[in-house]
């Protein structure tokens, strides 16, 4: 070691400086050019994954944190989650179905078996299809895990548990680490996938059109199995005809992305356009943040909280999805565009690899 008067020069020249002497470190892009740190980014761009931060966040001195809350970590952590789920819950489900005759026992355990496997098996392939299925039957959980608690007042405990087990499964399979695995899995090639947020004005009628198709599912064959004619059979067979139809809508959800490719950044979102939006890399004039006051177009639907403004030189075309009184869409002809992706940072971050120039840019 060296003395304790020795000056910091002394260090051995293959010895890593100390990061927190530098206030903006620079970013070392593949093309071996360094760039200045964008003032509303922090922290050491050489520890990844945290990279750049965007303002409003904290850099820990330790990568246990970031190693813990990584997309494969969470999508392990859902994965034993809804594992759990069927050990710790089934008595809680079993008590709930104890009560009724049975043929409805014997209806309900299949379709909770059905269920359970269905995700287990979207979770152990991922993509974008699985995400769909995963995002739509695991509610599910929640509502069914709430009803076992009701039903099976005795096992108080169990039940406690059964509920804590779905809700956190829920709270991991909406988070926007396990949507970018799950759509980066059905990457192609050298892509980034980067899921977006859902705009507000879609996902309401999307949470009341799945309550009615959960209903119908499951009230459906259990009316079935305890005779109810009258109401079970047309809601069976109302079931599979909603799913077909609802199913496709859910999936537009999963099928919204920011993607960064090596020739420039693509909006791919057949929810909000009618074609898919291509940027050229030569042409992006800067990605960042968007400010309150910018007059950039509006791509994300509109969707709440932040989102990214990307500017390019020459006028591009977006064009927006149809709607009943514009049936053939809306061509916009933008220098700027907003969209909103679940992780900006890792937007951001992976635009900076690119060589993409990052950084807030006026709208001309």
């Amino acid at each position: 070691p060296a003395p304790p008067n020795a000056s910091r020069s002394a260090r051995p020249p293959d010895s890593e400086p100390d990061r927190h002497l530098t206030a903006h470190p620079t970013v070392t892009a593949p093309s071996n050019r360094s760039r200045a740190a964008p003032p509303y980014l922090c922290g050491p761009a050489a520890l990844p994954p945290c990279g750049w931060i965007p303002c409003g966040f904290v850099h820990t001195s330790g990568r246990t944190l970031a190693t813990f809350t990584s997309p494969s970590a969470l999508v392990w952590a859902a994965r034993a989650s809804w594992v759990l789920l069927a050990v710790a819950g089934g008595g809680a489900f079993g008590d709930a179905l104890a009560p009724h005759s049975r043929p409805v026992q014997i209806v309900g355990t299949v379709c909770l078996w059905v269920g359970w496997a269905a995700v287990t098996t979207a979770m152990v392939i991922p993509s974008v299809v699985s995400l769909t299925v995963v995002r739509s039957i695991v509610p599910g959980a929640v509502v069914l895990g709430v009803a076992a608690a009701v039903q099976a007042s005795s096992t108080m405990a169990g039940s406690s548990v059964c509920v804590a087990l779905a809700m956190t499964s829920l709270a991991l399979v909406t988070s926007g680490e396990l949507g970018r695995y799950f759509v980066q899995a059905s990457a192609y090639g050298d892509e980034q996938r980067f899921p977006l947020r859902p705009p507000l004005s879609f996902l309401i009628p999307t949470v009341v059109s799945w309550c009615v198709l959960c209903t119908s599912a499951a009230v459906g064959p259990l009316a079935l199995a305890a005779g109810g004619w009258w109401v079970g059979v047309p809601l069976t067979a109302a079931s599979p005809v909603m799913g077909w139809f609802l199913g496709r809508r859910f999936h537009r959800l999963s099928r919204r992305w920011l993607v960064l490719v090596p020739a420039g950044v693509v909006v791919h979102d057949q929810l909000v356009l009618a074609e898919t939006a291509m940027f050229p890399a030569a042409t992006v004039a800067g990605i960042g943040l968007a400010l309150a006051d910018t007059e950039a177009a509006d791509l994300t639907g509109p969707a709440p909280g932040n989102a990214i403004e990307i500017t390019v030189r020459d006028m591009g075309t977006a064009v927006l999805a149809p709607t009943r009184d514009k049936p053939g869409g809306t061509a916009l002809h933008v220098g700027a565009v907003l969209v909103a992706p679940t992780r900006p940072g890792a937007v951001l971050r992976a635009a900076a690899a690119r060589a993409l120039p990052i950084g807030p840019m006026p709208v001309r």
